[in-house]
């Protein structure tokens, strides 16, 4: 009789559902693996929050779910995040952190024109760690910066099931529709991968979008591919958040799309 063993078990964290575009990745290529979500919908945007807030709702919200699930690494699916969490996770954790950065030095391999637009949240644009990455992997590219907290929305808003307001993403989008030589666009939030299909509709002179997603799933696997594995019964994959909110019952019906079983409300303080 074959015996059914317990995969890794991997959290994925956003402050909204945008993580799901690198928990899509992942769970393509290890599609046995056990996954939880959580999205701190009550601290949603954080690219409108203090750094100081970000760490602590961050920090609370991984701590409480691995107290009840062990978890074997926690990926944070959210670029604003990611430039300030680090650390503090990586202290307060003996697993493996992976974060998600934008993809500067992907975009300078595959740009011709070197003219490249990073396109994240305003949290994300203005970090440190951006000047950063740019100063070392792009200092002889022009790299455009636009941050938009509004883009986050209409992705949040494609995913509970609504269409996709056109006419607002190509005015958020209009400083660079008239850069004719801007090739390259970095998907520098978690949740722009989910509505690539519509930018490019709004930016067609783009010829290459770049985004992490595909990268942090070889890394969750790199990590992870020689946990030992133990011989439990298979755990369903949940959804956790930090409030009830509108319309929950009709998510949790999206939720099953994703591959998840449940969504639990846990309270962060």
């Amino acid at each position: 009789m074959e015996i059914e063993r317990e995969r890794p078990t991997v959290l994925f964290f956003d402050s909204g559902v945008g993580g799901f575009s690198v928990y899509r990745e992942t769970k393509k290529l290890l599609p046995d693996w056990h996954y939880l979500y959580c999205f701190d919908n009550e601290g949603f945007p954080y690219s409108e929050r203090s750094e100081e807030s970000i760490i602590q709702r961050t920090l609370s919200a991984c701590q409480l779910i691995d107290m009840q699930h062990s978890l074997d690494a926690i990926v944070i699916a959210c670029n604003t995040a990611s430039t300030v969490v680090l650390p503090v996770l990586r202290e307060n954790f003996s697993i493996p952190i992976i974060g998600t950065v934008p993809a500067i030095k992907p975009a300078t391999e595959i740009s011709n024109t070197k003219h490249i637009g990073l396109l994240a949240t305003k949290g994300t644009v203005k970090r440190y760690y951006v000047d950063e990455l740019i100063h070392k992997f792009a200092q002889d590219y022009r790299v455009e910066r636009l941050g938009s907290t509004k883009l986050v929305e209409i992705a949040e808003q494609k995913i509970r099931g609504h269409s996709v307001d056109l006419i607002a993403l190509k005015g958020e989008l209009s400083p660079w529709v008239d850069m004719s030589d801007l090739d390259t666009l970095i998907l520098g939030c978690t949740h722009f991968p989910l509505i690539k299909e519509e930018i490019k509709l709004c930016l067609p002179q783009v010829r290459y979008f770049i985004d992490s997603g595909a990268a942090i799933a070889k890394r969750v696997q790199s990590l992870l591919g020689g946990v030992n594995v133990r011989e439990q019964g298979k755990k369903v994959n949940q959804m956790f958040c930090t409030k009830h909110f509108s319309k929950e019952s009709q998510f949790n019906q999206i939720l099953h799309l994703w591959g998840f079983e449940s969504l639990n409300v846990i309270e962060i303080s």
